[in-house]
C-alpha cells in the first residue's frame, strides 16, 4: 500500500489541517470555504521581485488576520541563488478573516470567543493565480533540482467534498453546541447544507426566496439549527475578483444591522 502523498508549499513548508483550537461551547458555527496561507514577496538573488504575493505555509489559525506573517516566513530558508522572501504586502496575509471579523461577526454582534470556525477544505488551495507565479518563477528552479516540488492541491481541480468529510463537519457542529450556522458564500450551501435539503444550491437561490441575511430553520441530522448564510469574506471585502452585487447586498445588510442596534 503506498503512502498518502506529502503535499508541499514552494520552498518545503508542508500543507497542514487548519482549525478550530478552541472547542469549547460556541453561539455560533461558522463554515468558509477553504483556508487560506500565509504569503510571501519573493524576489530572485538580484532584488528583482519576481512574486508580489507567493503562498508559502498554512494558515497558523483558521480565519487567520495576518499576525506574525514576518515570523513564520523567516523560518523558510531558501536554497543559495534562489533569492529572499519577505512579508507579502498587508492586505495580502490575513485579509478573509479581518474581513470575517469585521464585516459579518461585529454586525451581529459577536466576537471570536462566541463562534466555532469551520472550512470545507481544511487545507489551503492554490487559486490560478498561484499555479501561473509557481509554473512560471519556481518550476523552472525545481527542474534544475534547486528547490524542492510545490504540490499543493489545485482549487480549480477541488469540485467538492467527500462524504467523510462532510461527517466531520457534521460532527464539528454538533459538538460546538451552535444553535445558528453562518455559510460564507455558495460552495458551503452546495457541498454541505444541499446534503441536508434539497432546497438550495446557491446563495443566489436562498436569497430569491428569503432575501439577503435572513436566517431559515432547517433540520440537520435531527437537530434545528438557524441557518444563515451570507456572501464569502471575498466578495464582502472586495478581494481580487469579485461580484458588486454580493458587496452591496452585504453593505445594505452591514447597516441594517446598525440600525437594529439604535
Amino acid at each position: 500500500m503506498s503512502a498518502a502523498p506529502v503535499y508541499r508549499f514552494p520552498f518545503g513548508s508542508p500543507l497542514k489541517k487548519v482549525a478550530q483550537k478552541d472547542r469549547s461551547p460556541k453561539k455560533d458555527f461558522v463554515l468558509g470555504v477553504y483556508a487560506s496561507a500565509v504569503h510571501a514577496l519573493w524576489k530572485d538573488a538580484a532584488g528583482k521581485v519576481l512574486v508580489k504575493a507567493l503562498a508559502v505555509s498554512s494558515e497558523p489559525e483558521i480565519f487567520w488576520t495576518g499576525e506574525g506573517a514576518e515570523k513564520i516566513i523567516k523560518r523558510i530558508t531558501l536554497p543559495e541563488g534562489t533569492g529572499m522572501l519577505a512579508p507579502a504586502a498587508e492586505q495580502f496575509n490575513g485579509p478573509s478573516g479581518i474581513a470575517l471579523d469585521e464585516k459579518i461577526l461585529r454586525p451581529l454582534g459577536l466576537e471570536r470567543k462566541d463562534v466555532w470556525l469551520c472550512d470545507c477544505v481544511p487545507w489551503s488551495l492554490k487559486n490560478p493565480a498561484q499555479e501561473k507565479a509557481i509554473g512560471t518563477h519556481y518550476k523552472p528552479l525545481f527542474e534544475r533540482g534547486l528547490v524542492p516540488e510545490a504540490n499543493i492541491p489545485s482549487s480549480a481541480e477541488h469540485k467538492g467534498i467527500s462524504d467523510k468529510r462532510r461527517a466531520e463537519i457534521l460532527r464539528e457542529l454538533e459538538s460546538s453546541g451552535a444553535g445558528r450556522l453562518i455559510l460564507l458564500g455558495d460552495l458551503p450551501i452546495k457541498w454541505f447544507l444541499n446534503a441536508y435539503t434539497k432546497d438550495f444550491t446557491s446563495l443566489d437561490a436562498f436569497v430569491m426566496k428569503h432575501g439577503y441575511g435572513k436566517s431559515v430553520k432547517f433540520t440537520i441530522n435531527g437537530r434545528s439549527y438557524d441557518v444563515l448564510p451570507l456572501a464569502h469574506p471575498r466578495q464582502i471585502a472586495k478581494l481580487g475578483r469579485s461580484s458588486v452585487k454580493w458587496f452591496e447586498m452585504h453593505g445594505g445588510w452591514m447597516e441594517s444591522m446598525v440600525s437594529k442596534e439604535k
